[in-house]
C-alpha cells in the first residue's frame, strides 16, 4: 500500500513536531518553508559572531519535549544539551524591590518572608492547590476539542472545579498573597499569552506553577536548537524540507484540501495538509474566502488578539553579571498593561525583559562578550503606532531602562552588533496577523472548542498546528498542537 502523503506548510515548532511524528510512522512528508531556515519564530538570528533566539527564550514543561521525541523513537538528549536555570529569573519591581524566584521551595518561601512578611504560608497553599490543578488541567490540553460533547467527557468534568475561569488571574493570586508586587510575580506570566493579568482567566495560574515546580531550561545554542533537532529527525526519516519555498494557496476541491500551490506556480498534491503559519494570516492569505464560513477575514477582525513585542538583539563586547532572565516592571505596572491591552496606546513607561544567556551558554557570543536580547511587550498593530517615526526614540527609552535599572551599565558603549524588530515588521516581514505575536487572545470564548480546531472544521483533510489552534500559544502547547494533529491523522487512517 503506498504511503500517505502529507504536506506541511511552514517549518515552525508545530509543523516540525507534526512532520517528525508522522515521518517516524511511515508517512511521506514534505515541508514547504518560506524562509531560508527552519524554526519560524523559533529560528536563530545570527549577527556577526553572535547568536540569538528570534522568539521564545523560556523552555518549560520539558517532559513534553521528552515525550514527543520518544514517540518519534528518539532521545531528546542525543540531539541537544539542555541546562536548568536557577534562579528562574530576576524580578525587579518599580519600587526597587528585587525577587529571585527559585525551584527550591524552602529558599523561595524564605525570600517571600524576607520581602513580603506574612506571605510565606500563602506560597505553601499556592503550591499545594496548583499541583492538584495542574494534574487535572494538563490532560485537557493534550486532546482535541472538535465537539461540544467534549465538555461532557470525564477528563473535562474532573477539571471543571479547578478551572477558575470565571475570575481573573490577578484576583486568583489574592487567595494566597496580600501584596500586589508578590501577586505580580505569579501573574506576569499572562504576558506569555499576550494578555493582561487583570483580564486573563485564572485557569492560567498553572503557568507560574509550571515554572516553580518543573523549572525553566535552556538548550545550549539557544531554543532554536530544538527546531534544528526536529528538522534533522524529519530528514533522518527520509522526508523532505524545502526552504525558501513559500506557499501561495491551499488547494481545495469539493471542500477538501488536496495539496498546495507554491508561489513558483508548482502544485504539490497530498492526502493531508498541515497548516503551521500564523492562523489569521493563513486565513487571510492562503485560503480563499469562498472556502470559509466561520473563520472569514471579517470574523477575524472581531476577535481579540494578543499584544505585540518590540525587540532589540544586541551583540556587546562585554560580559554582564546579571542573571540569565531579567524582568523589570514599570513603576505603574497596571497602567502599562492597560495601555497595551485596553487603551491600545504606546507605553511611555514600559516593562522590559532582558535575556543575558551568555552567563549560561558560552556558544552564543565570542569569548568575553555577550548576546543581549531585550523584549518589550507592546500594543499590537490595531494601535496604529507610527513605528517608522518612533522606533529610534523608543530604542533610547529602552536602553535607558536597561542601563539604569537592568544592570547593563554603559550598554550603548559596548554594542557592536544590533537588530531591531518592531510590531509592523512582525506583520509585514514575518506574516504575524496584526503583529500579535502570541496569536489570538486566550479568552474563554476563544479557547478549547471555540478556538480553531486541530482538525480544521472548515476544510476536510486540513489540520492546524501552532499558537492559533488548540491548546494555544507558548512552545509546550505548540508542540502539543503538533502531537494532537499528527495523532488525528494517524487515528483517521487507522479507521480506513
Amino acid at each position: 500500500m503506498p504511503k500517505k502523503k502529507v504536506v506541511v506548510v511552514g517549518a515552525g515548532p508545530g509543523g516540525l513536531t507534526a512532520a517528525m511524528l508522522l515521518g517516524s510512522k511511515g508517512y511521506d512528508v514534505e515541508i514547504f518553508e518560506k524562509h531560508p531556515v527552519v524554526g519560524g519564530r523559533n529560528q536563530a538570528i545570527k549577527l556577526g559572531g553572535f547568536t540569538f533566539d528570534m522568539g521564545p527564550t523560556f523552555l518549560m514543561m520539558k517532559f513534553i519535549l521528552e515525550e514527543i521525541f520518544d514517540l518519534a523513537g528518539r532521545n531528546v538528549y542525543d540531539y541537544m544539551d539542555i541546562r536548568s536555570i536557577d534562579p528562574l529569573y530576576r524580578l525587579q519591581f518599580g519600587n526597587g524591590r528585587t525577587l529571585l524566584p527559585t525551584r527550591d521551595h524552602a529558599e523561595m518561601k524564605a525570600q517571600i518572608e524576607r520581602l513580603f512578611p506574612g506571605n510565606g504560608k500563602g506560597y505553601d497553599r499556592y503550591m499545594a492547590y496548583e499541583t492538584a490543578k495542574f494534574q487535572k488541567i494538563v490532560p485537557c490540553l493534550q486532546v482535541p476539542y472538535d465537539s461540544l460533547l467534549d465538555y461532557t467527557r470525564p477528563r473535562f468534568l474532573n477539571a471543571l472545579p479547578v478551572l477558575d475561569a470565571h475570575f481573573s488571574l490577578f484576583r486568583h493570586l489574592g487567595r494566597y498573597f496580600d501584596d500586589d508586587d508578590l501577586k505580580t510575580a505569579f501573574t506576569f506570566q499572562a504576558k506569555y499569552l499576550g494578555m493582561s493579568p487583570w483580564q486573563c482567566p485564572a485557569t492560567f495560574s498553572i503557568i507560574s506553577y509550571i515554572e516553580h515546580s518543573g523549572g525553566i531550561h535552556h538548550p545550549i545554542g539557544g531554543l532554536n536548537k530544538i527546531s534544528d533537532a526536529m528538522a534533522k529527525i524529519v530528514e533522518e526519516e527520509g522526508c523532505k524540507i524545502h526552504l525558501g519555498a513559500p506557499v501561495a494557496e491551499v488547494i481545495v476541491r469539493g471542500g477538501r484540501a488536496v495539496g498546495v500551490r507554491l508561489e513558483s506556480g508548482d502544485e504539490v498534491r497530498a492526502d493531508y495538509v498541515v497548516l503551521n503559519p500564523d492562523f489569521a494570516h493563513a486565513m487571510t492569505h492562503l485560503v480563499r474566502r469562498e472556502h470559509l464560513k466561520r473563520w472569514t477575514p471579517e470574523a477575524l477582525e472581531k476577535k481579540s488578539f494578543s499584544c505585540s513585542t518590540y525587540m532589540l538583539y544586541l551583540g556587546v563586547d562585554k560580559l554582564y553579571d546579571i542573571p540569565h532572565h531579567n524582568i523589570l516592571f514599570a513603576n505603574d505596572y497596571k497602567r502599562n498593561v492597560d495601555e497595551i491591552t485596553r487603551t491600545m496606546t504606546l507605553s511611555e513607561e514600559p516593562s522590559i525583559y532582558i535575556q543575558n544567556a551568555s552567563v549560561t551558554d558560552p556558544t552564543l557570543a565570542p569569548e568575553g562578550q555577550s548576546a543581549i536580547y531585550i523584549l518589550v511587550p507592546i500594543v499590537n498593530n490595531r494601535g496604529n503606532v507610527p513605528w517608522d517615526d518612533v522606533k529610534d526614540r523608543y530604542r533610547e527609552k529602552v536602553l535607558d531602562i536597561a542601563e539604569t535599572r537592568g544592570g547593563l551599565t554603559d550598554l550603548r558603549k559596548h554594542i557592536v552588533e544590533e537588530r531591531m524588530i518592531v510590531p509592523t515588521q512582525w506583520e509585514t516581514e514575518l506574516d504575524v496577523y496584526r503583529g500579535a505575536v502570541f496569536n489570538m487572545g486566550h479568552t474563554i470564548p476563544q479557547m478549547l472548542y471555540f478556538r480553531p480546531h486541530n482538525e480544521f472544521e472548515e476544510i476536510q483533510g486540513c489540520y492546524l498546528v501552532g499558537g492559533g489552534t488548540h491548546p494555544g500559544s507558548g512552545l509546550p502547547t505548540i508542540y502539543e498542537s503538533g502531537r494532537i494533529s499528527a495523532g488525528l491523522i494517524m487515528k483517521r487512517d487507522a479507521w480506513l
